[in-house]
């Protein structure tokens, strides 16, 4: 019998240099193929909330992936996908968002992604895993499911953990999935505008914290939010190398880690640095 693909839009926002959406998610293999009515390219938007919100509206199929600009999609993507629908019919029908790196309490975490500057994050696994939280590097969610993003949260950020508490007030649960990809993200760097959209996020969830993201957890004291600002003035002080800027051909990295499956150990170098695992940037 023959095995088709999910039916799906894929979304994300494009910004910043015309290059960087063209050589990573718009080269995706995994793409190739889709009909250009299932790929949403937003530009112009003030905010991710906004932006999404206005692709869920436009697409016309229920399954949506919002991703950043500088994801690429390996041709077995959707095929991982799949694989995790099908299991998530048995395990949990009614499931609220899935994405390719999530974390949880206690300093869990679970997914497989390439991360730039971090290495190879992760291994694969067969079944989705529960999550507290998703990073927005990928998020996967229904329509149907009627979970939209928060229009008063500003910028680029956050808007991850803000879908998965939705998700979780509604009493949906969410996963990360094995399903490989290459985040080609400018790692080492995080914006003014990150810190400035902790606070939205922090008094709109209070009374479920702390909440750990996969860059940071919000919580009543914002220690690590202190911690984390001290070490990138650091960083910018002492070890300005530790910056990775951007692959220029994101298929360097699978073909990186195809040539030397144990290369973890920059990835590792570099998080036990930081202090975190995949604080991917916009």
């Amino acid at each position: 019998m023959a095995c088709f693909p999910p039916d799906v839009t894929f979304v994300t926002t494009k910004s910043g240099a015309p290059s960087l959406c063209e050589r990573n998610f718009a080269a995706s293999p995994c793409l190739k193929g889709i009909s250009s009515d299932r790929i949403i390219v937003q530009e112009g938007f003030s905010s991710a909330a906004l932006a999404y919100n206005d692709a869920i509206d436009r697409a016309q199929t229920d399954l949506i992936v919002f991703a950043h600009q500088d994801v690429y999609f390996p041709d077995t993507w959707l095929g991982d996908l799949d694989r995790s629908l099908k299991i998530l019919d048995s395990l949990d029908p009614d499931w609220g968002v899935l994405g390719g790196w999530g974390t949880g309490r206690g300093g869990f975490e679970a997914g497989f992604l390439y991360s730039v500057g971090l290495g190879l994050l992760g291994k694969p696994f067969e079944r989705p895993v529960a999550v507290d939280t998703l990073d927005e590097f990928i998020l996967v969610l229904r329509k149907s499911s009627g979970l939209r993003f928060d229009p008063a949260l500003p910028h680029f950020h956050f808007y991850g953990m803000d879908i998965c508490m939705s998700a979780r007030k509604n009493k949906k649960r969410c996963y990360a999935i094995s399903a490989l990809s290459v985040h080609n993200t400018s790692y080492g760097h995080l914006s003014p505008e990150f810190f400035s959209c902790y606070w939205p996020v922090k008094r709109k969830w209070r009374e479920f914290l702390p909440v750990k993201t996969s860059c940071v957890t919000v919580s009543f004291w914002n220690t690590d939010l202190i911690v984390l600002r001290f070490k990138l003035i650091c960083f910018a002080l002492l070890a300005r190398d530790l910056i990775r800027p951007r692959l220029e051909d994101p298929r360097s990295a699978l073909e990186f880690m195809a040539g030397a499956p144990d290369q973890g150990a920059e990835g590792q170098y570099h998080r036990a640095l930081a202090g975190s695992t995949a604080g991917h940037k916009r």
